[in-house]
């Protein structure tokens, strides 16, 4: 998908588009779609994929699996919160999509900013500016706009 996603973004280059004047970096959640497992269970159904048995299904086939293991809580404005986090860098002016990457929900926010930055770059065009709210405030996340002589657009 990144590969596809670049090759837009190049395209859109040569046509004459600037995408990388400013990033905004954002996440959100993202529902599972399954029923939780607390904790005893979901380490034993992790435990048991990397398992030979726990690969193959009884007539010897890939299993298919529908047991989201990867999501886990979270609590965001008193409000339990089941699922994922998706992190995305995303273009200012026009709105493309630039980065994006998953996470279970309880990863903090502002763990991503230079991920998002990074991979937010598809074309030779620098990236102008990074705006982001202030759950990605502080010195780590400046020092590395600073160092890649980005503008802070940070809260």
């Amino acid at each position: 998908m990144d590969q596809l996603n670049t090759e837009i973004l190049f395209q859109f280059e040569s046509q004459g588009l600037t995408i990388n004047d400013g990033v905004a970096v954002h996440a959100w959640l993202v529902k599972s779609a399954c029923r939780p497992l607390g904790n005893d269970q979901l380490k034993k159904v992790r435990e048991k994929r990397h398992t030979l048995e726990g690969k193959l299904d009884k007539n010897v086939n890939i299993r298919k699996f529908s047991r989201d293991i990867e999501s886990d809580w979270v609590v965001q404005n008193d409000q339990p919160h089941y699922g994922l986090k998706e992190h995305a860098g995303i273009d200012t002016n026009h709105g493309y999509i630039l980065s994006t990457t998953m996470t279970p929900a309880s990863v903090h926010d502002t763990n991503y900013l230079p991920f998002c930055t990074v991979y937010s770059r598809h074309t030779d065009q620098p990236i102008e500016k990074v705006y982001a709210d202030k759950r990605y405030a502080g010195r780590p996340n400046r020092d590395v706009l600073a160092h890649n002589e980005i503008a802070d657009g940070i809260m």
